[in-house]
């Protein structure tokens, strides 16, 4: 049965709508104060709560509308008042109120704003439950000292309308971060809307982005609203945003400077008002400076540049991480949790993670599939790594290639030996000068990149070429 709390100074208003609402089967809670209506929602949220806005005390109306969006963001907030004009019902609109009504009230007004307002606590229910499923909840693990300073960081920019660039390896969790800024912003009940600007074809994403008209290219046959349109109001988080093409580009500069966008093939002007959150797994100031992405965009991206660490930086969010994943598997499947030998754990602290965090789940989801509801020995988990630093090429063993054995085999053999190609002779140079610079930085490839003067994603490269895998000294 719905709640709805109804805060009114008024006796009379409490009972005769309190009376309405019993009458249609919900339950009513009542008060004549505003700091009792945020008492009661800190006791136990209501669904709905009907506020008057000229109560008496500490809190008027427009002062407990405030605090209850504070407490409870989800709850939809209903004002009333008899002497309120244009400017008060703005002023609470723009304070998260759901709806205003005029007083003398009429039952048919109060029924539908209510039953408005539950259609819109559901829907906000199943969006936050459909995100939970995808993993955009905006929930990030880990007490680390890294992850602290990025919630810091997202504790001081979500109230602003900033743009933000987040940048980290593939599987950082980017999304993550930029779903988090647009839950703790003043827009977070407007839509957070996605482009994946590196699944888009190139000829498409224009469109994508701004909208196009019927018939403005074969294949047109009706209007299309665009993700600048769709996050109107709300946040707009381009992903990838490294991978945009030069004429996207200089729209998408247009677009956020002019604070409006034109659909393919039409004409009207169309005012936007979006916060843009950027992120990529790119170095953006190369690509400047290698002349693929703009440098005016760049600046106007990177108002606040927001870095997330690689999982490798923050080995102690492990065991946390490895748990949760473990609760969303038993959550999604009902199959029972395996359970985490020290081992295991350790191991998992030990592995380098590539593929970050994203990695990690599929590594959990998979023991979990194949070990339901056993003891995850360290003999597991190196099973299931083994696989994975074949293809990730990260630890610190080497895997001996065909080349590399047909190099030691001439060695040994001596003059008579088959020849053996320059190719191979200095492939097997340059991974014996990898494989030493990684043994003297205990197997960090950031290190070991600093130390032969390179970056770490072509030390990467270089590395799954030859077969060096960097988890074991």
């Amino acid at each position: 049965m719905p709640i709805v709390l109804i805060a009114d100074d008024e006796p009379n208003i409490r009972r005769m709508v309190g009376a309405l609402l019993t009458g249609e089967g919900y339950e009513v809670t009542e008060t004549p104060s505003g700091v009792e209506a945020v008492a009661r929602v800190k006791d136990g949220e209501p669904d709905v709560a009907l506020v008057d806005l000229m109560m008496p005390g500490e809190l008027d109306g427009m002062g407990t509308l405030a605090r209850l969006r504070d407490l409870a963001p989800d709850l939809p907030v209903i004002m009333m008042s008899g002497r309120a004009g244009l400017a008060d019902a703005v002023k609470a609109t723009k304070l998260g109120a759901f709806n205003f009504l005029e007083k003398p009230l009429t039952p048919e007004g109060v029924l539908l704003a209510v039953a408005s307002a539950l259609e819109l606590r559901q829907t906000r229910r199943v969006a936050r439950a459909l995100r939970a499923e995808l993993g955009f909840t905006g929930q990030m693990v880990g007490k680390s000292a890294a992850m602290g300073a990025v919630r810091q960081m997202i504790a001081r920019v979500a109230p602003t309308d900033a743009r933000v660039l987040i940048t980290g390896e593939s599987g950082t969790g980017k999304e993550l971060v930029a779903s988090a800024i647009h839950d703790a912003s003043p827009r977070r009940e407007k839509p957070f809307v996605r482009v994946n600007c590196a699944a888009i074809p190139r000829d498409l994403v224009e469109s994508e982005m701004f909208g196009h008209e019927r018939g403005a290219f074969t294949g047109a046959t009706q209007t299309r609203i665009g993700r600048f349109e769709l996050a109107h109001h709300g946040t707009l988080f381009l992903d990838e945003v490294g991978d945009l093409g030069p004429d996207t580009q200089a729209k998408l500069l247009r677009a956020i400077e002019a604070k409006e966008i034109q659909r393919v093939g039409g004409n009207r002007i169309i005012r936007t008002d979006v916060r843009i959150i950027a992120a990529t797994n790119h170095d953006l100031q190369r690509a400047v400076r290698g002349g693929t992405f703009r440098e005016d965009l760049y600046f106007r991206l990177n108002v606040i540049p927001l870095a997330i660490p690689p999982l490798r930086d923050r080995s102690e969010d492990i065991a946390e991480l490895v748990a949760h994943f473990s609760e969303q598997f038993l959550q999604r499947t009902g199959q029972a949790k395996p359970k985490w030998r020290s081992d295991a754990l350790q191991l998992m602290r030990d592995y380098p993670w590539p593929g970050n965090v994203r990695e990690l789940a599929n590594i959990i989801e998979r023991l979990a599939i194949l070990h339901p509801g056993a003891e995850i020995t360290g003999q597991y988990v190196e099973d299931v790594l083994i696989v994975d630093r074949d293809d990730h090429t990260e630890t610190l063993a080497i895997t001996p290639t065909r080349a590399q054995e047909r190099v030691a085999g001439a060695a040994r053999s001596g003059p008579g030996a088959a020849p053996v190609s320059l190719a191979d002779k200095l492939d097997s140079f340059e991974r014996t000068v990898i494989a030493r610079a990684l043994a003297e930085a205990g197997g960090n490839v950031a290190d070991a990149a600093r130390r032969l003067q390179t970056d770490r994603p072509n030390l990467y490269r270089r590395m799954k070429r030859l077969g060096i895998n960097a988890t074991r000294a």
